[in-house]
């Protein structure tokens, strides 16, 4: 009997989980190559977009871009482009954002938003101190996409040029006849988009190289 019911719990369980994820989160965002988040990529990045499960369609795509301080410091722009259509974010496009329990962005239902906390959580991913709870962020949204969301996969590239590179690349949705962003890309999945790190590697050994040179030819 108890065994049973613990059966009968799980189904419960797996059965709320389902509903939960057929209002937000079924949004799909992966690298054409099939990496899974969390993953840092080099720039400019290509993605695969599409809806996995409930929420086909989910109307009105818009991309949100969810940077650091540095990186919004020395921002010259974002570019975004799909098959017919680009946008561009320079740095007055974004909206800063500091307390931990605020959600953004706006015009989002409760499921359909990310906390500032899980934000600087997910940027400060790969570093050897996170980023600090008091520390602001910034983030930018705009349309995209020529169409709907769908079970169908769609392709995009972002192009970051900044001095210090650390962007989230996240997307969202409407499910039916919603006025308010009530579908998204689970928080659990961000992506990165940072220069590559060879070609920082192969300028340290170029430099090296030269040094080692021109140490040679002093020598008598």
């Amino acid at each position: 009997m108890r065994k049973t019911l613990a059966v009968c719990s799980v189904l419960i369980l797996l059965a709320m989980i389902s509903s939960a994820n057929a209002e937000t989160g079924t949004i799909r965002i992966e690298t054409p190559e099939g990496e899974y988040w969390p993953v840092m990529l080099g720039s400019p990045a290509d993605f695969d977009i599409w809806v996995e499960g409930a929420g086909n369609p989910s109307n009105n795509p818009n991309i949100l871009l969810v940077m650091t301080e540095a990186s919004w410091n020395g921002l010259t722009n974002v570019v975004v482009t799909w098959s017919g259509g680009s946008a561009t974010f320079t740095s007055g496009d974004f909206t800063s954002a500091q307390k931990n329990s605020d959600k953004i962005p706006p015009g989002t239902t409760n499921g359909g938003c990310y906390t500032v906390a899980s934000l600087k959580d997910h940027l400060s991913y790969g570093l050897s101190e996170p980023i600090s709870s008091g520390a602001t962020i910034y983030w930018a949204m705009k349309p995209f996409l020529a169409g709907p969301l769908t079970h169908d996969h769609q392709e995009f590239s972002v192009e970051l040029s900044t001095t210090s590179p650390r962007m989230l690349v996240y997307a969202l949705g409407k499910i039916g006849d919603s006025t308010l962003f009530n579908n998204k890309v689970p928080p659990t999945r961000p992506g990165f988009v940072v220069p590559e790190l060879r070609t920082g590697l192969m300028l340290i050994a170029s430099f090296g190289a030269f040094a080692l040179y021109a140490l040679k030819r002093r020598k008598p």
